[in-house]
């Protein structure tokens, strides 16, 4: 590594500091609430290394609790990540020109919070930047989520158990700054937990499934609907 590589490098850590900070309550949190969800420290380790997805991890510890198979937790997670695909290809005009596999590996690290990072930023982004901006947060809440397993492991198992509860407390967390801010967010959350209460109720699907299948069908029915909308409005102003 250049020394022109190293200072981008470590102007990308510096960047990334303030996400890893916020990481880090989200991950020991994770890490805690894996812990008596059932998975070992490896197995929560392996899921924050491998997915490094804070929603997609939360969601697929309840679908675990249920005992939801793996293709349709991959399938499930992979719904609620697609905008990445967006996020990658917004960012692919901003940064420099490089090795394929570079872009590879660095995109691994995309998330919310380092795409807006980013975004921001002044200029063309190097390949150096984005190695240490989405290093700095990647490390925070692998290291995160083994810390939270390990304080997890030293509390008392009735407590333990408890937490658990914490899972819901973390989705409603989430959920509830987006409705404030879009009513089309409480349409889609309600309509998908219609779906899935009736798919559950009726044994029509399997509870992994019904999940998936209620996202994807009240997703569609808003946009659908929306589409309508939309084109009403034009029919108007011509």
């Amino acid at each position: 590594m250049t020394i022109d590589q190293g200072t981008r490098f470590k102007k990308g850590c510096q960047a990334g500091i303030s996400i890893a900070i916020g990481y880090v309550p989200i991950a020991l949190t994770f890490g805690l609430i894996a812990k008596t969800t059932g998975l070992s420290l490896g197995e929560t380790v392996m899921m924050s290394m491998i997915v490094f997805a804070g929603a997609s991890q939360y969601m697929s510890l309840s679908l675990l609790a249920l005992g939801t198979g793996a293709f349709e937790i991959v399938l499930t997670t992979f719904i609620v990540n697609i905008r990445h695909f967006l996020m990658s290809a917004s960012l692919n005009e901003k940064v420099e020109p490089d090795r394929t596999i570079n872009r590879v590996l660095y995109s691994f690290g995309i998330t919310d919070e380092t795409f807006s990072v980013a975004a921001i930023q002044p200029g063309k982004l190097t390949t150096g930047f984005m190695f240490g901006l989405n290093l700095t947060a990647y490390l925070s809440w692998v290291i995160g989520s083994g810390v939270g397993f390990a304080i997890g492991a030293g509390l008392p198992q009735t407590l333990q158990q408890s937490m658990s509860i914490a899972l819901y407390a973390m989705f409603i967390g989430l959920l509830v700054p987006s409705m404030k801010k879009s009513v089309k967010v409480v349409f889609l959350a309600a309509l998908a937990a219609c779906f899935n209460i009736i798919f559950t109720m009726t044994n029509f699907l399997s509870s992994g499934w019904a999940i998936v299948v209620a996202t994807l069908l009240s997703a569609v029915l808003v946009e659908w609907v929306e589409g309508i909308k939309k084109k009403g409005q034009v029919s108007n102003v011509e």
